[in-house]
């Protein structure tokens, strides 16, 4: 029976058949010689490591990955020793300008005589199945946390009350001349704060259940623009909207999206606080895939960015993180329950931050009619 090897050397593919099917695939393929020159390259190695063909073809492997110690140690040690080695873990490449996570595996290219020629090496980018696990890290640390928030909630409330209730009743036997009425004031003011910190830490804990309808995204997000311009009327904040018109109604719960965009929205003026630009965009992923199994599906984008100050990269990891604020005046809990929402409408919320430079939040979330 004939084999693909043999039937091309019949000729009976035209010489480029291989090199076509390897630009089909999506995982990036760069072939090294023996002598660490790069022969091959398919376009998905091209986006996945920012170098183009040109660039790649005929270069030294070990001069043009120069910064990616670890995929250079990879395919040497593949091409002396002609064993298969993968590493899923701690490969990334930063020629693209950030960070990129890979899945690497090289492969030892050999000849039907056992002759060792070179090294394969199969790039796949792992980046949303890192962002998928951060976001199921988040999830359960929110979880857990919630729980110990909600028995915490619980025991505080009603102590509070009685609080309450008996700086209000002080304050009625006060004469209205007393200083001491600055003093119930303060106490019914700072239990009325603990009270709507409380508030929030249920809703965090167990959150009512959706109110599935088709929401008009661009609706939501117009009326928190228009009311949050006339907020900050007087100052120099301009408001820039870029909306994909052919986005349609998705199934949602309005109220908690609402809320979401109005926090997001809200943070981002906070930021800017006299001046700056805000901007507020969508759009549709057609290819998004949320879970490395999964299929891939169409999602709608909402992009939230601001041009302020960004948020320090130390405090880029406690942002998600109940009680934990860079406001003087803030709970911590706001944008924990964005993430809340996110999750319960299964989708997904990231951030990118440049210090000096702003801040951008992107939610994610399914385009389900």
């Amino acid at each position: 029976m004939p084999t693909p090897d043999n039937i091309a050397e019949q000729g009976s593919y035209p010489g480029d058949y291989y090199a076509t099917v390897l630009d089909s695939v999506g995982d990036g393929v760069i072939v090294v010689d023996r002598n660490g020159v790069i022969t091959l390259c398919n376009p998905a190695a091209e986006e996945i490591t920012g170098f183009s063909r040109r660039q790649a073809m005929g270069a030294s492997f070990d001069k043009l990955f120069v910064l990616e110690k670890a995929l250079v140690e990879m395919v040497q040690k593949a091409t002396q020793t002609g064993i298969t080695i993968s590493d899923h873990e701690n490969v990334v490449v930063r020629s693209t300008g950030k960070v990129k996570p890979v899945a690497a595996t090289c492969y030892p290219l050999m000849l039907g005589t056992g002759e060792n020629i070179g090294t394969i090496l199969s790039l796949k980018d792992i980046t949303y199945i890192r962002e998928l696990e951060a976001a199921v890290r988040q999830a359960d640390r929110l979880s857990t946390m919630g729980a110990l928030a909600a028995g915490l909630a619980h025991e505080v409330k009603n102590p509070l009350g009685g609080i309450k209730g008996a700086a209000q009743l002080l304050e009625r036997e006060l004469d209205a001349e007393s200083e001491l009425l600055d003093y119930t004031r303060v106490m019914i003011r700072e239990t009325e704060r603990i009270d709507h910190i409380i508030r929030e830490l249920l809703e965090l804990a167990s959150p009512r259940g959706l109110k599935l309808g088709p929401v008009n995204l661009h609706k939501v997000l117009g009326d928190i623009l228009l009311l949050q311009k006339q907020a900050v009327a007087g100052r120099d904040i301009t408001f820039n909207k870029h909306f994909d018109p052919s986005i349609p109604p998705i199934m949602a719960d309005e109220e908690m999206l609402t809320r979401l965009f109005l926090n997001l929205i809200c943070n981002a003026i906070d930021a800017l606080q006299d001046t700056g630009q805000l901007t507020v965009a969508s759009r549709v992923l057609s290819d998004y895939r949320m879970a490395q199994n999964d299929r891939r599906s169409r999602m709608v984008a909402v992009e939230i960015a601001d041009d302020g100050p960004g948020i320090p990269a130390e405090d880029l990891e406690n942002i998600w993180t109940p009680f934990f604020s860079t406001k003087s005046s803030g709970t911590g809990l706001g944008l924990a329950i964005c993430h809340k929402i996110v999750a319960e409408h299964r989708g997904m919320i990231k951030v990118e931050s440049d210090a000096g430079h702003g801040t951008k939040f992107t939610v994610l979330l399914p385009l389900v009619q």
